[in-house]
């Protein structure tokens, strides 16, 4: 029993030495999203771009078989696309980043 007690007592006082302000480490992680946030949105790009052409390729690939439900299915890759594209837009502006 008295040595589970020192051993707790010393990881508290080991805590407590690397302990820092939280203050410091919530501005340095809102330093470092912010930072990570510009290729975030390039990402969110780019992913539209590649989910894009894909649904070119099923739609184009369903129109030439005859399929009568291309338009919902063109609609809903589009709809996809703006979607990605919309986000990362309103997200930047809500943040203000």
């Amino acid at each position: 029993m008295k040595k589970r007690s020192l051993f707790f007592l010393l990881m508290i006082i080991t805590a407590c030495a690397f302990a820092q302000d939280g203050n410091a480490g919530i501005n340095e992680a809102n330093t470092k999203v912010r930072s990570y946030f510009a290729s975030g949105t390039n990402l969110m790009y780019a992913v539209g771009a590649v989910l894009g052409l894909i649904g070119a390729v099923k739609v184009y690939s369903k129109w030439n078989s005859g399929d009568p439900d291309t338009s919902k299915v063109a609609a809903a890759w589009f709809g996809s696309c703006v979607f990605l594209v919309v986000v990362a837009t309103v997200i930047r502006s809500f943040f203000g980043v």
